[in-house]
């Protein structure tokens, strides 16, 4: 009985070694990339245990994402889906029912609009599908490219208020008291998406991860998934030109965002406009050639890199320096580099 015993506790034993042994094995980097959701490139990395587990888990991630992108899309609309395209058709008739997401993310968007003065603005959509249309247009017809009518934009600024936007979060509704109010969340949403995956990611995936979704990086745990190498990340070099980063950075549990003048834009004659429209201007910006953002959160980062883009460098210095954990570099045409106060502490440095 008692060799019995002893057998079965050395068998014990032996599963338990094994099971401390699986435990221990360190996991492996694995790598997806995707080009449609949010009209951008993305690039999702994650260390697990095996291929088959991150792909797995990278498809709930997927799954989830895609959520975000059909309900904030405001182009297309989708069998079973009441999202931001369905909004902006019918809100200023009645009040339309739809996900908490969407509620969320708006609720949002009035936040950093206080934050920004009015700098980052989700009401901005009449003025910007303007702008939208005429660079679909020189697509097809660069030889015909031409800007939005002035007076046409002047008109439809009129139609940008905020409070315009009525949020009902018993109900989940939302309402346009202005029948020509137009959303565009196009300097939110997508850093508002990210804020969540990564957190669905953190609670439910992986516990080392970095999320790529276009111009918005978010990182949390740690490269090699050794609990202490941080992950680096390259900002993209606005200067087309150059074969490297603008800057390396090593950083952990934050985001990275950035906006530019050098990937969406078109040209009338020799002259290039971009994307990023200044609500003040209703012209697109040209105080710099990109802004990128460090802070917690991919949310604030995205409402904060356009809002900065819309500023001159020296109004947008004073505004970052004066918050707290969020740190910027601006460059400017010539391609010069300007650091907020903490910026310079998550460059990489040689190892």
């Amino acid at each position: 009985m008692k060799k019995f015993v002893s057998v079965i506790l050395s068998f014990a034993l032996v599963l338990c070694l094994a099971s401390c042994s699986g435990a221990l094995k360190p996991k492996e980097k694995f790598k997806a990339s995707f080009i449609d959701l949010f009209d951008t490139a993305s690039t999702i990395i994650a260390y697990d245990n095996s291929q088959q587990e991150f792909d797995r888990k990278y498809q709930m991630l997927y799954e989830e994402l895609k959520t975000y992108d059909q309900l904030y899309d405001i182009y297309n609309e989708y069998d079973g889906v009441t999202n931001l395209c369905t909004v902006n058709k019918t809100a200023s008739k009645s009040p339309v029912k739809v996900d908490k997401k969407i509620i969320d993310m708006l609720k949002y968007g009035k936040q950093v609009y206080k934050i920004t003065n009015g700098k980052t603005n989700i009401c901005m959509g009449a003025v910007l599908k303007l702008w939208h249309n005429e660079r679909e247009y020189a697509k097809d017809n660069p030889d015909d490219a031409r800007l939005p009518d002035a007076e046409l934009l002047k008109q439809m600024s009129k139609h940008t208020d905020i409070d315009s936007l009525v949020i009902d979060e018993e109900n989940n509704t939302v309402f346009f008291s202005d029948d020509k109010l137009q959303l565009d969340v196009g300097a939110v949403a997508k850093g508002y998406a990210v804020r969540c995956i990564t957190q669905y990611a953190k609670d439910n995936l992986w516990s080392d991860a970095a999320i790529s979704i276009g111009g918005n990086v978010s990182t949390y745990g740690y490269k090699n998934s050794d609990g202490k190498t941080k992950w680096a990340i390259g900002i993209e070099n606005p200067d087309l030109t150059a074969d490297d980063y603008l800057l390396m950075l090593d950083i952990t549990d934050k985001s990275i965002v950035t906006s530019g003048d050098y990937q969406r834009y078109y040209y009338v004659g020799d002259k290039k406009y971009c994307h990023i429209i200044n609500p003040d201007t209703l012209m697109p910006s040209e105080y710099m050639a990109s802004v990128s953002v460090i802070c917690d959160d991919s949310a604030l980062g995205d409402a904060m890199s356009t809002a900065l883009f819309n500023m001159p460098i020296d109004e947008g210095l004073a505004l970052v320096n004066s918050m707290d954990s969020i740190e910027a570099v601006w460059v400017d045409r010539e391609f010069n580099k300007t650091f907020s106060n903490g910026f310079e502490q998550y460059i990489e440095t040689e190892k």
